[in-house]
């Protein structure tokens, strides 16, 4: 089943897919065009994945990784479909990474591979924005290239686990302005879900509403301002973002 968030009429509803827009959970049926999109559930901790596709991390000069290479994102970084993305003017290279996120719906301490997907309560799709040019290490992505306002989206739809099943493999791909840039399958994490859950309850308590980001394959491209992001996953939904200058957030002139 698909659900999702959304701001209507002054008030939060969820709402489900309808042949018209979507059905809200009081009976109304709304156009797409006429809610603000909100992430589909009510987020916690969000872990995030970085060079978790083979072909991403040669992509971008980097071998076989020992262990997974995991930080964590604050609140403010999320934002939901159709919404804006700002992209500072002093920047070279900001690019897009379109990744399946999974959302923890059973709290996860000290638990093994064998068990882990019984944690997982549904997935939605990420476009988690880098911005190249602040870029410390690879190794260690630092707050004003991972953790910015804005700079995470989470959507459209939150879709239960069961009817995803057990072997999570999906065809992934980005869309800047109709053309398609970037694709992968899931079948190609370096860390797979199972074992991405284990390693990290190990050290810390995963909770209903905690996010994974597992990452994204190659093919990221700078993105401008004015241009449509769409991330899709199979199975998952169609994300769509759109780019946006610093006048748009009162920020002229700003160095950040």
């Amino acid at each position: 089943m698909k659900r999702a968030r959304v701001a209507y009429a002054g008030a939060i509803h969820e709402a489900i897919p309808h042949s018209d827009g979507l059905l809200l959970a009081d009976g109304r049926i709304v156009s797409e065009e006429s809610v603000v999109w909100l992430p589909p559930f009510e987020v916690g901790t969000i872990i995030a994945l970085g060079l978790n596709y083979a072909d991403h991390a040669k992509e971008l000069s980097f071998g076989a990784q020992e262990e997974p290479l995991a930080f964590l994102k604050g609140p403010g970084s999320v934002i939901g479909h159709r919404a804006v993305t700002r992209r500072p003017a002093d920047v070279k290279f900001m690019h897009y990474e379109c990744e399946l996120a999974v959302v923890i719906g059973k709290e996860a301490r000290n638990v093994n591979r064998a068990n882990a997907m019984e944690h997982v309560a549904g997935y939605t799709v990420a476009n988690d924005y880098a911005i190249r040019d602040y870029l410390e290490n690879w190794y260690r992505p630092n707050l004003r290239v991972k953790n910015r306002d804005g700079g995470t989206v989470l959507g459209p739809w939150f879709v239960d686990a069961a009817d995803i099943g057990e072997k999570v493999e999906l065809q992934l791909r980005t869309l800047v302005n109709g053309q398609v840039t970037q694709q992968g399958n899931t079948r190609d994490f370096v860390f797979d879900i199972p074992y991405l859950i284990e390693y990290l309850s190990a050290f810390m308590t995963l909770s209903p509403g905690d996010v994974i980001l597992t990452g994204t394959p190659e093919g990221v491209v700078d993105v401008k301002v004015g241009d449509e992001v769409v991330c899709e996953i199979d199975g998952i939904g169609c994300l769509v973002n759109t780019i946006a200058g610093d006048e748009l957030f009162g920020r002229q002139g700003a160095p950040i």
